[in-house]
């Protein structure tokens, strides 16, 4: 027979049970909280996650070997090697390429169609109206196994949300987000300015261009001087404006509309900025005494560029003290190496902030 007493044993046990799992709850959650503070987003549990493709090139990307790029300008082979990615088996390309290379296959494997457009509903002519004869142009990708696909890029949509694609070999066209497509032009843009030699010395950062990606493809350009903060960006139509104070709204829409004026001055600094030359390359610039020696602690202009639909920048161009009275230093953060850049081209940014009423 049971005992009378058993069932204030069983509470008890509970009791003592309860108080044994509530500290190591919180001991967790606050494990959770911290990891959250200190890298910005939750843990990622990438051993319980597998990868499910859902975009148009059914590979992970990390199985892709080789990357070409075919555009107007030329075609561009890329391979990843065990140490990263090389342009045509030569040199490693940096780390901001890289980086756009990696995420424009994942794009490619997880972006689903926006909608399906099937061969029935068009006919030859319809992939001349959609940019796709011929395409503006084309990402083919390989892995051990030989081709993975080829992927032929349009134009926008009338909305200019999303970009008209094809596989190769395929006849249905789809629809896919804009961002995919802009992934794969910034990437290839990076990768001609850096290889260069093919290309023209105005386009080949080869030859000494000092930023990584033409201004072309930057949608978003922030200076900063003496800690303020200015911003210029495009608008629907592809015009600068700077983004406080003297652009207007069309209507009732959402959407600045450029002054002519002063977008013709904006674009008239920053194309010329676009074709800036590394003057001389003076160290590398990781360690904080190279920093410091060099002004570069606490630069006196940060430059941040950011592509469309992005709001992380693209590169984050620093510029320190003055080397002579005719050059400055700079570097792309956080880890390129210090160079000199003309004293000019610092100006011509100075300037174009006093133009614009933002300078002092």
């Amino acid at each position: 027979m049971a005992s009378p007493r058993e069932p204030a044993v069983s509470v008890a046990a509970g009791r003592s049970a309860t108080r044994l799992v509530a500290p190591i709850a919180a001991a967790v959650l606050l494990a959770l909280f911290a990891a959250l503070v200190l890298s910005g987003h939750w843990p990622e549990l990438r051993s319980m996650v597998t990868f499910a493709p859902k975009g148009l090139i059914a590979v992970a990307p990390a199985e892709v070997e080789g990357v070409e790029i075919r555009t107007a300008a030329g075609n561009l082979v890329m391979h990843r090697r065990a140490g990263g990615w090389s342009i045509a088996d030569a040199d490693s390309v940096p780390a901001e390429l890289a980086a756009h290379l990696e995420a424009g296959l994942r794009f490619l494997a997880v972006s689903e169609p926006v909608r399906d457009i099937a061969a029935s509903e068009l006919d030859l002519g319809s992939f001349g109206a959609f940019g796709l004869d011929p395409p503006e142009y084309v990402v083919t990708l390989t892995t051990a196994r030989g081709a993975a696909g080829a992927v032929n890029f349009g134009l926008l949509n009338p909305a200019g949300t999303s970009q008209y694609v094809r596989l190769a070999g395929a006849a249905t066209v789809h629809l896919l987000p804009r961002h995919v497509g802009a992934e794969w032009q910034l990437a290839a843009d990076m990768a001609r300015r850096f290889n260069g030699g093919n290309e023209a010395a105005a386009g080949s950062r080869g030859a000494g261009l000092l930023l990584p990606v033409s201004l072309a493809h930057i949608w978003a350009v922030e200076i900063v001087v003496g800690g303020k903060l200015t911003r210029f960006e495009r608008d629907a139509a592809g015009n600068w404006f700077r983004h406080v104070g003297q652009h207007s709204h069309a209507g009732n829409a959402n959407a600045h509309v450029a002054d002519p004026a002063q977008a013709k001055a904006i674009a008239a600094a920053l194309d010329a900025f676009d074709q800036a030359a590394i003057e001389t390359h003076v160290a590398p610039g990781g360690e904080p005494a190279t920093l410091k020696q060099f002004g570069l602690t606490y630069p006196a202009v940060i430059v941040l560029l950011y592509a469309r639909d992005s709001s992380t920048a693209v590169a984050r161009l620093e510029l320190g003290s003055a080397a002579d009275a005719f050059d400055r230093y700079a570097r792309l953060a956080p880890d390129g190496e210090v160079v000199t850049v003309a004293e000019f081209e610092v100006r011509r940014l100075t300037e174009l902030l006093k133009t614009v009423g933002a300078g002092s």
